[in-house]
């Protein structure tokens, strides 16, 4: 192992994308490890929570949670501010669209289709509007800090994106349209050069 290397299923979503594009972002040349379901169950007692994605470092052990690894790429590599309090902030936002995270996959598995919509339009008028909202105080603009895109923009974009892409039944796509700041920081994540570049390659 001469590069980083980054392990997260063959799926461009969820966790392990946003750490994929903060290496992007960062131009570190690292390997990525593209996972088939077929081969976690004999991978996961070898990672240090039972999870993805994992990063490693050569000469170092696996590390996991999609925080932490973003928040080591963002302090080595200026994805997250010089200002130790600001830095702070930004990782609070990444802590909080975890907590999003897991107020929507508390309605997963739910088999009853009437018991389904009414725990989801719970989770839009509850948990969504009120993470959005909050979220809406701590954007600067364009990005959450200003000027200069972060790893906790980066993770934004990916959460907002899920919620978008429709695949949450009962779950409208256009659920973040009347958060502004939120729209705008998506489209500039979107927007930016090498996003474009990853995703055109990927495509």
């Amino acid at each position: 192992m001469t590069k980083p290397r980054l392990t997260y299923f063959d799926s461009a979503s969820s966790r392990g994308e946003e750490c994929r594009l903060g290496l992007v972002l960062a131009g570190v040349d690292f390997e990525d490890n593209r996972l088939q379901r077929s081969a976690w169950p004999a991978l996961k007692p070898t990672t240090p929570f039972g999870s993805l994605p994992t990063f490693e470092l050569p000469g170092k052990p696996p590390v996991s949670q999609s925080n932490a690894i973003l928040g080591y790429i963002g302090r080595t590599h200026g994805l997250l501010p010089t200002d130790p309090w600001e830095a702070m902030r930004l990782e609070s936002l990444m802590s909080a669209a975890e907590d999003l995270r897991h107020a929507i996959t508390r309605t997963f598995g739910i088999e009853d289709p009437a018991e389904l919509v009414r725990r989801r339009r719970e989770l839009v008028d509850g948990p969504i509007k009120t993470w959005a909202s909050s979220m809406e105080k701590q954007i600067v603009g364009p990005f959450a800090g200003g000027a200069e895109i972060s790893v906790a923009d980066i993770k934004l974009f990916i959460v907002s994106g899920w919620l978008k892409k429709g695949v949450l039944d009962h779950v409208p796509r256009d659920v973040l349209a009347p958060f502004e700041r939120l729209e705008r920081l998506f489209n500039a994540v979107k927007d930016h050069p090498k996003v474009v570049e990853w995703y055109a390659r990927a495509s």
